[in-house]
């Protein structure tokens, strides 16, 4: 008789450090220690060069003073250290596995797992957002500076939303036969269990963040790329900015690295981050899901490189899937989610929309090429309006998006100043996608997807969520069960 697996599951391939031996992380440790004062340096230059929004003649006067400074210190201390240190640090890229892994500290208890059919539905639930945390001279040009400050303010509100969830209620909806839902929040969405986020690229930022999520919510992949010099050739200096934390135990993960990158996406490490959680036991076996986390190329002109990536992807997931299920797994979802840069609603970006991607994974927004849901709501904000007092207040920039006025005014118009759809509803970035597994015992289906203002005035997007139910096929025969005891059981188990 085959015995019921472990719960929670040993994260068996996944070590904490990113090295196979504690001196090549020390060494990697000393080499970036050695390369700061010149990334700082360089990063108080660049922001130098970033447009003021209010400029005056004190201000550029500090400026100016500021590069000075900066530009003494790279000359007499950052550079002579950066040599060693990049000749160190490229080396030891050799060893690097592409990510880091921050295991829960020893007190977590993950959910209690899913176990159909005694629970027949489960929801789980996914929140993405793009936090343009770069190193802060970068982040000047969106107009977003301070990234250390908006890291911790993030970081803030994301353990605000999860401790609020921790311990409610909230059951699943009993199945319903029309489209999905989507509602406009000036809160985190509730219940999450899985967190995307994209361009964390600075480390402290990240290490910020992580320090609130793993205590808080569970497991997270951070530092995720493959840096220095790689095939091509190219120089990868920034990593992919991604980071995936989740409710539930993390049993394998894995990067890729696109080969296509242009412009100012050439220096990143972007890719796709996947994962396999275990989210149930269904008869003895492992009920999984798996989290497909990418951000693709940002230059808006160059759709086909994105069209490359979106190929590439689709590839890699399929591969990761094959390659970290058991035969006898049962798969409650496959998701891809992330910022892909390009919108469903312009002509320029004809090539993408019609991509094989969605044939392989449903998007809820999306009603076909160029068709959106009427709920459906542009994730880019104007750069220019961030700071004003309505685009940082998440209560009034939700109000302010549900008037047409308010969608023209602090939502990011099209790419090269195209004209605008009508009704306009702004451009949707960011991505949500699922998929079942065909012929597998359980079903996803979407409950609810939410556009989120809560991180006004921190970043220059809209945060996503989407929930889904997974339940048995044959449950829909029984419309009025509702998943809520199951969600008690669970959150009990984080108590």
């Amino acid at each position: 008789m085959q015995s019921p697996p472990d719960w929670p599951p040993v994260p068996g391939a996944l070590r904490p450090s990113p090295f196979p031996h504690p001196m090549l992380h020390a060494l990697h440790g000393l080499a970036r220690v050695l390369l700061f004062p010149a990334y700082w340096a360089l990063d108080q230059l660049l922001g130098s060069w970033a447009p003021m929004a209010r400029p005056s003649r004190l201000k550029w006067l500090g400026a100016a003073a500021g590069a000075g400074a900066a530009f003494l210190l790279l000359v007499l201390i950052g550079l002579p250290l950066a040599l060693p240190g990049l000749l160190l640090w490229q080396l030891l890229q050799i060893w690097r596995r592409p990510f880091c892994y921050q295991p829960p500290p020893q007190y977590w208890a993950p959910p209690e797992p899913w176990r159909p059919p005694a629970e027949p539905a489960r929801c789980f639930s996914f929140l993405s957002a793009n936090l343009c945390l770069l190193p802060d001279g970068l982040a000047r040009f969106s107009n977003l500076p301070h990234t250390q400050r908006r890291a911790e303010a993030v970081g803030a509100l994301l353990l605000a939303g999860l401790q609020s969830s921790r311990y409610g209620t909230m059951g699943c909806s009993p199945p319903g036969h029309g489209a999905p839902s989507g509602v406009l929040i000036a809160s985190l969405p509730a219940g999450v269990d899985f967190v995307c986020l994209q361009e964390v690229f600075d480390l402290r930022a990240a290490r910020r963040l992580v320090s609130r999520l793993a205590p808080s919510l569970g497991p997270v992949l951070y530092d995720v790329g493959t840096f220095g010099l790689q095939p091509g050739p190219h120089l990868k200096l920034l990593g992919s900015g991604l980071l995936l934390a989740s409710r539930y135990p993390l049993l394998h993960a894995a990067f890729r690295s696109f080969p296509h990158a242009r412009r100012e996406d050439a220096l990143a490490s972007k890719g796709l981050l996947s994962a396999q959680a275990q989210v149930g036991i269904l008869n003895g076996r492992r009920i999984v899901g798996f989290l497909h986390c990418t951000h693709l190329h940002a230059p808006s002109e160059d759709g086909p490189v994105r069209c490359k990536q979106l190929t590439l992807l689709l590839d890699w997931a399929e591969q990761f899937e094959a390659e970290s299920r058991h035969s006898d797994d049962a798969v409650a979802f496959s998701v891809l989610l992330g910022d892909l840069n390009f919108d469903n609603c312009s002509l320029d970006n004809a090539e993408e929309q019609e991509h094989k991607l969605f044939s392989r994974f449903q998007d809820p927004c999306r009603l076909g090429t160029r068709r959106e849901q009427p709920w459906a709501l542009g994730t880019v904000l104007n750069t220019s309006r961030l700071h004003h007092s309505v685009a940082c207040s998440p209560e009034m920039l939700r109000r302010a998006l549900e008037q047409e006025e308010g969608r023209h005014r602090y939502l990011a118009g099209p790419p090269h100043g195209g004209p605008r759809t009508k009704p306009w509803r702004g451009r949707r970035l960011d991505y949500i996608t699922y998929r079942g597994a065909p012929g597998g015992p359980l079903s996803p289906e979407v409950e609810q997807v939410t556009f989120s203002t809560a991180l006004a005035g921190l970043t220059d997007h809209l945060a996503v969520g989407l929930r889904l139910r997974v339940s048995m096929p044959w449950e829909s025969r029984h419309a009025g069960d509702s998943c809520e005891a199951g969600w008690k059981d669970r959150q009990g188990g984080q108590a």
